[in-house]
């Protein structure tokens, strides 16, 4: 019961912080629309996707929603940065929580703001005309967990290694664009160069786009269990090897 406490405790403080600052809040919804409006239109009236029903802004539209769990669930990482700078991570190791649970409740509260966001810009689909139902939007949410479980996993290794925010912007600059321009999420991943098409394919976004991409428009190219189980094993994985890191890491710091 201490473990579930501790976890609950470290998911309630991450979503209170996200809460408090309502600028945070504005830009996470603000911005991918800024995307799908402009970027979708301008480049869309020079792109045509006839079996795509809302035309370049519905192709682009789920890997805008990955876009903005990508950016939200890694950069949220900051947290660890920020708490050990300020002194309170030190009080959360030495309380009677392991350390395995201490990044298991980070992880699920910084994926739970994610999904907050990634439901909001479900819900605003019509903006870009693309049809959204009850079942639609269940699948996309449980796909949305998924890939924000993992990406949040990715951005608490990351910051296990760093001890500054200046070091860790730094290194996220080389990670998350990558990922995020090789996840097709603005162009088709078919037809690529060999060498190009097995970049995208060694991304784990690429999966999450995907299958949103199939959930959402029926237009995916893998199978949806073959996008669900890789990003599945890419969650889990994350977060398994962030613990047992953040373990060992912090445990030399004491």
């Amino acid at each position: 019961m201490a473990e579930l406490e501790g976890i609950y405790t470290i998911w309630l403080r991450e979503n209170k912080r996200f809460l408090r600052y309502r600028s945070r809040i504005l830009t996470s919804v603000v911005t991918p629309l800024l995307w799908l409006l402009i970027f979708g239109t301008g480049l869309g009236s020079a792109i045509r996707f006839g079996n795509t029903p809302g035309g370049y802004q519905a192709f682009i539209f789920p890997g805008i929603i990955c876009q903005t769990i990508l950016f939200t669930s890694v950069f949220s990482g900051l947290s660890v940065i920020q708490d050990r700078q300020f002194g309170f991570l030190k009080e959360i190791l030495v309380a009677p929580i392991s350390r395995p649970s201490i990044v298991l409740g980070k992880a699920i509260g910084i994926s739970t703001t994610a999904l907050i966001q990634g439901v909001v810009l479900l819900l605003l689909s019509f903006v870009v005309n693309v049809q959204m139902n009850l079942i639609t939007l269940l699948a996309s949410t449980v796909v949305i967990i998924i890939i924000s479980l993992g990406l949040s996993g990715m951005g608490l290794l990351i910051a296990s290694f760093t001890d500054s925010m200046e070091g860790f912007n730094l290194i996220m600059s080389f990670i998350v664009m990558p990922i995020f321009l090789l996840s097709g999420a603005l162009f088709p991943v078919t037809g690529l160069p060999t060498w190009l098409q097995a970049a995208v394919y060694l991304d784990p976004l690429t999966y999450g786009v995907d299958a949103l991409r199939g959930i959402i428009l029926h237009a995916s190219v893998l199978p949806l269990y073959l996008d669900v189980a890789v990003i599945t094993i890419f969650a889990g994985a994350m977060v398994l090897i962030s613990a047992f890191i953040f373990s060992k890491k912090e445990q030399s710091l004491m």
